[in-house]
């Protein structure tokens, strides 16, 4: 498995301090954040899932606990939208250049608005997708959120 990925040259372009750690990525799993977690030995609050969505027809990417449902309406509302819809996956796929089960908030082909669920900042660190799966970024929920120049609000339903 490649160590370097768009999201790694994006976080060290940025100077953000984070560690790599890897997994068997398990593709039948039913929830890849949930199989990531326990891979790890992590609390799922911890491991974070990233989510491609529409708000209005308009792409945003939500970043929520790997064990948590997104509220659509909180993220519409979020982005001052009306209506929230998960992307379909080979729309995600063409447009952050990652396959599903690693689609990384770093380094996306196209820079899209971010919203993250605000409880992540209490955790002291947090895992986020690498740009590949099995790969996961440990970083500071602060960091992820300056370099994303993400909102953070309630987003767990």
């Amino acid at each position: 498995m490649s160590q370097s990925t768009r999201a790694t040259k994006a976080l060290e372009a940025a100077g953000v301090a984070f560690t790599l750690h890897t997994y068997d990525y398990d593709a039948s799993a039913e929830r890849i954040g949930l199989q990531a977690a326990d891979a790890l030995g992590e609390d799922p609050a911890r491991i974070l899932k990233t989510l491609m969505a529409l708000v209005d027809g308009e792409p945003v990417i939500a970043i929520l606990p790997s064990d948590a449902q997104v509220a659509m309406k909180k993220l519409a509302a979020a982005f001052v939208g009306r209506k929230a819809k998960m992307m379909p996956p080979a729309d995600a796929e063409r447009l952050t250049g990652y396959k599903v089960g690693g689609i990384s908030p770093f380094g996306q082909m196209r820079k899209v608005p971010v919203a993250m669920e605000e409880t992540a900042l209490a955790e002291p660190h947090v895992f986020i997708n690498g740009g590949q799966r099995g790969l996961q970024i440990r970083m500071n929920p602060q960091d992820a959120v300056t370099v994303l120049d993400a909102l953070t609000i309630p987003l767990v339903a």
